[in-house]
């Protein structure tokens, strides 16, 4: 009886121990972490001292299962780079968005790979949170189904970002059941890819029959290729 409740009780402890380690961890993974964020648009040339001096950067808590790999805290001795592309309002200022003077042009590709630009939505691009060297999926939104209905589905469920050129706005006007117009400004954005051919092919036919959108990822991320979703399996 006694060895039985000497059992009971360290496995009691044993459990205990392990909730609590679990807790302790997932608190961790919200604890907030301060990061530089941008607060005012840095533009491509200007350098991170100078983006500083002009109050343009601060630090801003960020839960930690979100801050970016390469996320500075201070500037440190990163103040005389320079920002390698447009860094918008609310980004995280990483160092692979800095660097020497002359680097702004210079795209990076895998062996294999050519670069193509898309030019997408603020939504299409996840709001600015996509930036050179991110890795994201590409999802299609136009025909999709076997009779051509429309629906969404996974294009390219891997593909990295080289560089993201300049934002344009142009104007797109809708009119309604009743005859009424709307005219709306839509910012776009020129990204550009690092793709083998086989799949530069397939996202240059995709940009003239819909939408391209993307999906940014993390290491735990899983995206893969399926029948996609239309009306008619959009409940099922």
């Amino acid at each position: 009886m006694i060895v039985a409740a000497v059992v009971a009780v360290l496995g009691a402890g044993m459990v205990y121990l392990y909730v609590q380690g679990a807790d302790d961890r997932a608190q961790a993974e919200q604890a907030p972490v301060e990061v530089l964020k941008v607060i005012a648009q840095i533009e491509p040339g200007e350098t991170l001292a100078d983006a500083q001096a002009e109050q343009k950067v601060e630090l801003q808590p960020v839960p930690s299962e979100q801050v970016l790999a390469g996320a500075l805290t201070s500037v440190g001795d990163l103040g005389a780079q320079v920002a390698l592309q447009r860094i918008f309002v609310g980004e995280q200022v990483t160092a692979s968005k800095f660097g020497s003077a002359g680097e702004q042009d210079a795209l990076t590709l895998d062996d294999g790979e050519i670069a193509i630009s898309v030019t997408l939505s603020d939504t299409g691009r996840v709001a600015g949170f996509v930036n050179p060297g991110a890795e994201v999926a590409l999802f299609f939104n136009g025909p999709v189904g076997p009779g051509g209905d429309e629906g969404v589905r996974v294009l390219l469920p891997s593909v990295k970002i080289i560089a993201v050129g300049q934002t344009t706005v142009t104007t797109a006007t809708t009119t309604t059941a009743a005859g009424a117009q709307t005219v709306e400004d839509l910012p776009k954005t020129l990204i550009t890819l690092g793709l083998k051919q086989a799949d530069a092919q397939k996202v240059m036919f995709a940009s003239t029959r819909g939408e391209l959108v993307f999906g940014l990822k993390n290491e735990k991320s899983k995206v893969r290729p399926g029948q996609g979703v239309t009306i008619q399996n959009l409940f099922g």
